[in-house]
């Protein structure tokens, strides 16, 4: 069993209804985490979840704090969430940088996901930015300095293009994707095991002590489509993945 904390996949949507004259308001808190949490706790792992409007305060801010994770995952969660805390931007004080944290605690030994989104790798208007933070030192793939989002709307299957204990038990192709961020291969410092578009879809890498994962597209709608959060192998992708990236054989 291992302690995985999940930080992102949540949103707020604030709706401006317009009837002639007159105007009218609506807002909705939603959560994507619910397919990869169950996937994760069905394999007995505890798991503990920091949606986005709570990460900028409640994510870990010391090596005590985080190291009580054997893995860390970011999905959908901008640098900005974990760069600008209240203290930082309100009150302009002094706090630890948590995309070092997170580089320092992978070098140290613990496991990393980040998977992707709107606001994931470099994101939509480039506004994600981990290419200007230490956790592009951790991934095993290099971000694009633009907007990294490839809008597949006809569909697109990922390939597995290498054999790895993350597939196994897996034996039938992915269902398709409507979209990924575009990553850079470099096999300095990953391994590309899966493709989409020819572009990375899942790469590994090992860094220090600890393991990184890369996984390109999303956990959840809307560019992981019904097919793939209701494939029968969902459950089992991610608790390879869990098994992997927590080991440091």
């Amino acid at each position: 069993m291992s302690k995985i904390l999940i930080a992102g996949e949540s949103w707020t949507s604030h709706t401006i209804h317009i009837k002639g004259f007159d105007t009218f308001t609506t807002s909705v808190y939603e959560e994507g985490v619910r397919w990869l949490k169950e996937a994760l706790e069905k394999d007995s792992h505890e798991v503990t979840f920091i949606p986005n409007h709570y990460a900028s305060e409640k994510f870990p801010v010391t090596m005590e704090e985080i190291s009580q994770y054997d893995v860390v995952i970011l999905s959908d969660i901008g640098s900005n969430t974990l760069l600008l805390p209240v203290a930082t931007f309100a009150r302009s004080e002094k706090t630890p940088n948590r995309c070092e944290l997170i580089k320092e605690y992978v070098q140290n030994g613990g496991g990393f996901c980040m998977i992707g989104g709107y606001m994931s790798f470099t994101g939509i208007d480039a506004k994600t930015r981990y290419g200007e933070t230490a956790v592009k030192d951790i991934l095993p793939v290099n971000l694009l300095k633009y907007d990294d989002r490839v809008e597949k709307p006809e569909g697109i299957v990922p390939k597995i293009s290498k054999n790895h204990q993350i597939f196994e038990g897996i034996d039938e192709e992915f269902p398709f994707f409507l979209g990924y961020n575009k990553t850079i291969e470099d096999d300095t410092k990953g391994e590309v095991i899966a493709s989409i578009n020819e572009d990375p879809f899942i790469a590994v890498g090992t860094f220090g002590k600890g393991r990184s994962v890369a996984f390109t597209s999303d956990c959840a709608p809307h560019w992981g489509s019904k097919e793939f959060v209701e494939w029968k192998y969902y459950n089992k992708l991610w608790q390879n993945i869990i098994k992997w990236v927590s080991s440091n054989d």
